[in-house]
């Protein structure tokens, strides 16, 4: 399974050090006791509603259960996920890590946040090649490769696209989510505040965060 998912999606690691990586998890999770978040705050959006207006919150919180339904079987399972979250943070020390689903929402498949730590940041991402044009978590999403951008101010030097949510960020990574099927079903979204940040081990740890969410995505 570990080494189907790096060839799938393309990411170069040692499948023996996310073996243990996967082993500390599970053994965090077994005794976890995280809350879910079903609601938090969000940004304002920018003309168009493109682009997130960095340190300016929308008045009313966004409500989860508006896209979920909350019941006793999703309530255990977003705890599972923020649970993951928090392992992932006490890992790797990351500023940002969020878990996106792909899911059908007014009307198009979008990426749904459904738990994560840091900053408030947008709770949906349309999945269409036009957002993808400047998201790392849509062209994850869509070609179901690994994004691994471990110096943002030189890939926009070099004319790379990027979204620019909070302007800290110095390195970002994105990975798919892969269901029993090896179908992209969702990603991950990490960043961190200090360039060259997304070594081997702290990869690994997300890789292993990945192998192990799509047991716990609500229905």
């Amino acid at each position: 399974m570990i080494s189907a998912y790096l060839d799938k999606t393309e990411t170069t690691l040692e499948s023996t050090l996310i073996e243990s990586k996967v082993a500390l998890l599970e053994s965090y999770l077994a005794t976890a006791d995280s809350q879910p978040v079903w609601s938090y705050q969000i940004p304002e959006l920018g003309e168009g509603g493109s682009c997130s207006l960095f340190g300016h919150l929308q008045d009313a919180p966004f409500l989860l259960s508006d896209k979920i339904s909350k019941n006793e079987i999703n309530e255990a399972l977003l705890s599972k996920l923020q649970a993951i979250v928090e392992f992932v943070y006490e890992q790797t020390s990351v500023d940002w890590f969020g878990i996106y689903q792909s899911r059908h929402i007014d009307g198009e498949e979008q990426l749904l946040k459904l738990a994560y730590r840091g900053a408030p940041s947008r709770p949906l991402f349309p999945i269409n090649e036009q957002f993808a044009a400047t998201s790392n978590n849509i062209q994850t999403v869509m070609s179901e490769k690994s994004r691994i951008i471990n110096d943002i101010p030189d890939y926009i030097a070099q004319g790379g696209e990027y979204y620019t949510c909070d302007p800290k960020v110095q390195a970002e990574v994105c990975l798919p989510l892969l269901d029993e099927n090896f179908e992209c079903v969702g990603i991950i979204d990490a960043e961190a505040f200090s360039k060259d940040f997304f070594t081997a081990d702290n990869l690994s740890v997300l890789v292993a965060a990945c192998l192990k969410i799509t047991h716990y995505l609500p229905r």
